[in-house]
């Protein structure tokens, strides 16, 4: 399912920018950087460092592992892109420009599936109000087994009983 985005004020380079602008000690937009932004953007999957970097170089850009690292840090920061801890893997989507959803990842083959559910985000408002506590956002994350994979898990212990 793809969600729709949100409409945004401001291209992500120019948020970007807004927010090294901002910095305790300002800092500027560096070509690497920008040509990051703009691949990232260019298209909405969830992605490791590993994969972005294999993915840059098919895309022949050139840009140094560490740049890399110390620019998706700083677009989480900058909350253009979120986080998301996913058994050892960290793995980054937008953030900025989509709406607030939730996961489901597979524990076989590693698929992320997004949703929406209004009663899941009419819960978290009930708790927090209950708690007096204001959220600024939240990650959920449900494992399991995906459609799939459960579909081959069931053929293999069909034919095991054979």
């Amino acid at each position: 399912m793809v969600l729709p985005a949100v409409p945004v004020s401001q291209s992500p380079e120019s948020k970007f920018r807004e927010y090294l602008a901002t910095r305790p000690k300002s800092q500027r937009l560096t070509r690497p950087q920008r040509e990051l932004i703009q691949f990232i953007f260019a298209q909405h999957d969830h992605f490791d460092v590993n994969q972005l970097i294999r993915d840059l170089d098919r895309a022949d850009l050139r840009i140094s592992r560490p740049t890399v690292y110390r620019t998706l840090a700083k677009l989480v920061d900058a909350g253009l892109l979120r986080r998301i801890e996913v058994n050892s893997r960290t793995v980054y989507e937008h953030d900025y420009g989509y709406p607030q959803h939730e996961h489901l990842v597979c524990e076989v083959c590693g698929k992320m599936i997004e949703f929406q559910s209004e009663t899941i985000q009419n819960a978290i408002r009930e708790v927090c109000t209950s708690h007096f506590f204001q959220q600024s956002g939240h990650t959920l994350v449900v494992r399991g087994v995906c459609q799939e994979c459960n579909r081959a898990r069931s053929a293999k212990r069909r034919l095991d009983m054979i």
